[in-house]
């Protein structure tokens, strides 16, 4: 259990992610709150062919990509771009 100095659980902040991939057959989203697991969170696509999850993480930055068809893909409304363990260029979104 990870709590903060006062003994609570840590704040959660329900983030929206929105994949624009409208032809793809499956998205997942992989980042450093999932371990990169490629299965662990599957988007759901939207009546306007969009690609859309919500998650709840840890406040922070955090780096992910959209698995597009099994390809890395960047998010083009990050808030940045870095490298993960592999030196791969993903995206970066601040949690506060």
């Amino acid at each position: 259990m990870n709590l903060n100095r006062y003994g609570a659980q840590p704040t959660l902040r329900a983030v929206n992610f929105i994949c624009n991939a409208p032809g793809a057959q499956s998205v997942s989203l992989v980042g450093d709150f999932n371990q990169c697991h490629r299965a662990s969170h599957p988007m759901k696509q939207q009546p306007d062919r969009a690609w859309l999850l919500t998650v709840e993480l840890k406040h922070g930055h955090h780096r992910y990509a959209f698995l597009v068809d099994g390809q890395l893909t960047l998010d083009p409304r990050a808030q940045g771009i870095t490298r993960n363990e592999k030196n791969e260029r993903v995206s970066l979104i601040p949690v506060s």
